[in-house]
């Protein structure tokens, strides 16, 4: 895994919840991991990784993704075992 990949996990693990990871890194990690991303309506995305699929919101008009999507991330990779 990149460098790159690597401090966005970590940014993702860290405690308090960060409210500066940007989205387009959290994207790019989960295509790291092997994810496959479609379209949806809005600004909602579609990510098919470790055989589930979930449905996420693009933060708008900030980059940033909120605190309460990046602990629900947290929790999703973490029950599919993927820790820094």
């Amino acid at each position: 895994m990149k460098r790159k990949h690597q401090k966005t996990l970590q940014l993702i693990f860290s405690r308090p919840v960060s409210g500066n990871i940007k989205w387009h890194d959290i994207e790019a990690l989960f295509v790291e991991l092997g994810a496959e991303i479609s379209e949806r309506e809005g600004s909602r995305i579609g990510v098919r990784l470790f055989n589930d699929r979930r449905v996420f919101h693009r933060p708008h008009p900030s980059p940033n993704t909120d605190k309460g999507a990046v602990a629900s991330i947290r929790q999703w990779l973490k029950e599919n075992e993927v820790t820094p």
